[in-house]
């Protein structure tokens, strides 16, 4: 069983509409501009999607980076003091597989 594949959708799937609140009957007039969201429709959002919006709130207020922490570094750093944990940094790698994998 071989079907030819083109490159452009059947002209009825084309020129289709979407209309809000009424059906219309197979091949008639759909030429008029889809209805607008009524006011009486709402959104209710799950307590995870709130939680995850609050999240993105405090996230964007959030700096980017935490100059305490990179002062913290840039003096040990300087001072010969800051130590680097190869294990420490192989199991973090680790880590991180596991929960993207």
């Amino acid at each position: 069983m071989s079907q030819k594949i083109e490159g452009s959708l059947p002209p009825q799937a084309v020129r289709s509409t979407v209309q809000v609140g009424r059906t219309a009957a197979a091949g008639a007039d759909r030429s008029e501009p889809v209805e607008a969201t009524r006011a009486g429709d709402s959104l209710r959002l799950t307590g995870e999607a709130a939680s995850l919006q609050a999240l993105q709130r405090e996230l964007a207020v959030a700096p980017a980076v935490d100059a305490a922490r990179v002062a913290e570094v840039r003096q040990a750093l300087e001072s010969g003091s800051y130590r680097i944990d190869p294990a420490k940094i192989a199991d973090r790698m680790l880590e991180m597989d596991r929960l993207l994998g």
